[in-house]
C-alpha cells in the first residue's frame, strides 16, 4: 500500500462533517455523521490539522501501542502560548494521570493503586444502599407525574459513591458535581473561548478545594484513600509540598473521571432501557442480560466519543504519513459502529459479544472501569426490580459537546 499525502482539499472535504458534529442536531445524533466519516476511510485528515481515526482496528492499534503518546505537558508547551493547549485548565490537566506518559505515568499509577476486588466489593455495598435510597425517592416522585431520572438518580449516584469513598462532606457534593461539568470543556475536541473560560474558573475552584482537602487529611489522617495517597507519595517524594500537590492531582483526576463519565453511562443506559418496552421486558425477564446490557451501552453510545494521541516520531497510520507531534483523534464512538468489527452495528443488542474501546486501552485503560461497571449493573438491576416500567416523555437534550457526552435531562413517566 502506498503512503498518502494530505492535500488541502482532503481537509476541506471533512470540514463540513465536523461542522455538523458541533451543531445541536449533530450532538443529539452524531452517528450518521460518523458513518459518513467512516465511509471516507479509517483515517481521514481533520480540517484543523492532524487526523481523525474512525476504523475500529486502527483505533485499537493506537490505544494499545506504547508508540503513541498522550498530549502531555511538554507537548502542550510546544503548541505555543496562544493555543487552547496552554489555557490554565489545560496546563492543570497536563499534570494528571490521564495526560502522563511513561515513566511518569508508571510512577503515578503505582501510587494510585487500583480498584481491586476487595475495594470494589466494599464500595459496592455503599452503591447498593445509595441506589435503593435514590430509587425509593424517585418512585415517590414519579407517582405524581413525570420526573427527570438523570438529575435525580444518574447524577446523584456517582457523586455519592465517590464522595463517600473519599470522605467528602455531603454538603459539597452538588458544587463538585457542577464544577466537574464545567471543567470538562478543556478536554473537549474543539472548545470555544467561552467554554475554556468556564473550564479555567472551575479548575481553579477545584484546585483550591482539593488542596485544602489534602492539607486537612495530612493534619487529620484517617482510614480513607486520600490519607493512603499521602502516605504513598511521602514515600516517593521527600518535598512535602510537592507530595501534597501530587496527591491533589490524583484526587482531581479520580473525581473528574468518576463523576462525569459514569453519570453519562448511567443516563445513556437508562435511555436505552426506557425508549424501548421490548428491551425493558427482555432484561426484566432475564436479569443475566444485565452485564451485557451495560457493555452494549458502552459500545452503542460511550460516554467518551473522542480520545486523542500524538505521534512521537514520523510514522504511518491507515496509509497516511503522520508527522512527529501531529495529533490523531480516535473517534471511538464511530469505531464502535464499524461494520468490519460488529455485524449490524446500529442495532442495540445486549446479547452481542462485548467489544468496545469505551475505557480506552493499553497503559491508559480506565482505572475506574470496575467501579463504573458496578454502578451501572447495580442501578439497572434496581430499576427492573423495584420500578414498574417507565416510558420516555421526550427526547433528552444534550450538552454542547462532541468528545464527552452528557444528557441534560431524561424525563420519564410511568408507562
Amino acid at each position: 500500500m502506498g503512503v498518502a499525502t494530505t492535500p488541502l482539499y482532503d481537509r476541506r472535504a471533512s470540514a463540513s462533517l465536523f461542522s455538523r458534529l458541533r451543531t445541536a442536531r449533530g450532538q443529539a445524533d452524531p452517528f450518521p455523521i460518523y458513518a459518513e466519516l467512516l465511509a471516507r476511510g479509517e483515517v481521514v485528515p481533520a480540517p484543523w490539522g492532524g487526523f481523525a481515526v474512525t476504523g475500529f482496528a486502527a483505533c485499537d492499534q493506537v490505544l494499545r501501542s506504547r508508540q503513541w503518546l498522550e498530549p502531555d505537558r511538554e507537548w502542550r508547551e510546544r503548541q505555543g502560548a496562544g493555543t487552547r493547549w496552554n489555557a490554565p485548565s489545560s496546563r492543570e490537566m497536563s499534570h494528571t494521570l490521564a495526560a502522563l506518559n511513561a515513566p511518569d505515568h508508571t510512577r503515578v499509577r503505582r501510587a494510585a493503586g487500583t480498584f481491586d476486588r476487595s475495594t470494589v466489593e466494599r464500595i459496592g455495598h455503599n452503591v447498593e444502599r445509595t441506589t435503593d435510597r435514590l430509587l425509593d425517592a424517585f418512585t415517590e416522585r414519579i407517582r405524581t407525574g413525570e420526573a427527570d431520572f438523570s438529575e435525580l438518580v444518574c447524577e446523584e449516584l456517582p457523586v455519592a459513591t465517590i464522595g463517600e469513598w473519599l470522605g467528602l462532606p455531603r454538603a459539597d457534593w452538588p458544587t463538585l458535581r457542577q464544577l466537574t461539568h464545567d471543567q470538562v470543556f478543556t478536554q473537549e475536541l474543539l472548545p470555544s473561548a467561552s467554554q475554556l473560560a468556564l473550564s479555567d474558573t472551575a479548575t481553579a475552584e477545584l484546585r483550591s478545594y482539593f488542596m485544602e482537602l489534602v492539607r486537612d487529611r495530612r493534619a487529620h489522617p484517617g482510614n480513607d484513600p486520600v490519607t493512603g495517597w499521602i502516605r504513598a507519595w511521602d514515600a516517593i517524594e521527600p518535598d512535602r509540598d510537592k507530595a501534597d500537590e501530587a496527591v491533589y492531582f490524583l484526587v482531581l483526576f479520580v473525581v473528574l473521571a468518576a463523576l462525569e463519565t459514569t453519570a453519562t453511562l448511567l443516563s445513556t443506559m437508562t435511555l436505552r432501557l426506557v425508549e424501548s418496552p421490548e428491551r425493558w421486558g427482555m432484561v426484566a425477564d432475564d436479569p443475566d442480560l444485565v452485564p451485557g446490557f451495560v457493555e452494549e451501552t458502552l459500545r452503542y453510545d460511550p460516554p467518551t466519543h473522542v480520545i486523542s494521541r500524538v505521534a512521537p516520531e514520523d510514522t504511518v497510520l491507515g496509509g497516511f504519513e503522520i508527522r512527529r507531534d501531529e495529533m490523531v483523534h480516535l473517534m471511538v464512538a464511530a469505531a464502535h459502529r464499524d461494520p468490519a468489527r460488529h455485524a449490524d452495528p446500529d442495532r442495540f443488542d445486549p446479547a452481542r459479544v462485548p467489544g468496545h474501546l469505551a475505557f480506552s486501552g493499553g497503559i491508559h485503560y480506565c482505572l475506574g472501569a470496575p467501579l463504573a461497571r458496578l454502578e451501572a449493573q447495580i442501578l439497572l438491576r434496581g430499576l427492573i426490580r423495584h420500578l414498574p416500567r417507565l416510558t420516555l416523555v421526550r427526547p433528552p437534550s444534550m450538552a454542547p459537546r462532541v468528545a464527552f457526552r452528557r444528557l441534560l435531562n431524561l424525563d420519564v413517566a410511568l408507562a
